[in-house]
């Protein structure tokens, strides 16, 4: 039986088929080396627009946040104003001569209210003078109040040291509604400020009515709560706040860092 020989040839690839392998490869290079630039390029768009609505965000946040603190800066107890011109009222027929002292004491405490305290921060020394006029109305109006202000005695230093306007004033608002005693005694007011090392130290001290209404303490503690939340906005928690109240006195003591 004779063997049966079968011959098969393989065709080879057309250059077509070749071309079209070498084509698909180099197409498959160029996605590998142009997905990672996509990505790259990719992810530098997305951390630019979040850092974009990041700064638009904080910029609102920024803009409340004033926009607050201005509302709690501004809120000078109108009942101070409308007290104080009814006294010039009267003062006006029994003694005109202190009605003009305290016309006068008024505009000076009303002009640092409206140009003065529009900056940011200000001088610690006008500050004081600001309390001091606020006080000097008080005392003019009232025949009976002791009102000490113990401040250091080099007072050049304190235009260098700059706090936010009107920060005070809340404390020392507060001491003049409650400083009247009926108890017999003289209503006082004591303020010091004291540089301890990298803090200033603020202390108000007053005589307190014992018949103290929880009325009144609804009032005062709207005011407090308005300071606590304007220090938390501007010292966060670098800022202390002492509160000691007892039967016959009130006082605080507010540190601050410089």
């Amino acid at each position: 039986m004779s063997n049966l020989l079968y011959a098969f040839e393989i065709p080879r690839p057309s250059l077509g088929y070749q071309h079209y392998r070498e084509s698909d490869r180099g197409f498959y290079e160029g996605l590998i080396i142009l997905t990672p630039i996509i990505l790259v390029t990719t992810m530098i768009k997305l951390f630019q627009r979040w850092t974009r609505d990041n700064k638009r965000i904080a910029d609102l946040q920024n803009i409340t946040l004033m926009m607050e603190l201005n509302e709690l800066k501004n809120q000078i107890n109108p009942h101070f104003l409308f007290n104080m011109l009814n006294g010039i009222k009267a003062l006006v027929r029994s003694d005109p001569e202190k009605a003009t002292q305290v016309i006068m004491k008024l505009s000076e405490f009303l002009r640092y209210q409206i140009y003065e305290n529009n900056e940011e921060k200000t001088p610690l020394k006008s500050e004081i003078t600001f309390l001091s006029n606020f006080l000097n109305l008080e005392m003019l109006r009232r025949d009976r109040l002791y009102v000490d202000i113990n401040i250091p005695e080099n007072q050049e230093i304190l235009n260098g040291i700059f706090v936010p306007p009107n920060l005070f004033t809340t404390f020392v608002e507060n001491a003049v509604k409650h400083s009247v005693d009926i108890s017999g005694g003289e209503p006082y007011i004591r303020i010091k400020f004291i540089l301890v090392e990298s803090q200033l130290h603020f202390f108000c001290t007053n005589s307190k009515d014992p018949l103290f209404t929880p009325n009144d303490q609804k009032s005062s503690g709207l005011g407090l709560a308005n300071i606590k939340r304007r220090l938390e906005l501007l010292y966060k928690e670098s800022y202390s706040l002492t509160i000691d109240s007892t039967e016959n006195q009130f006082s605080i003591l507010l540190k601050l860092p410089l």
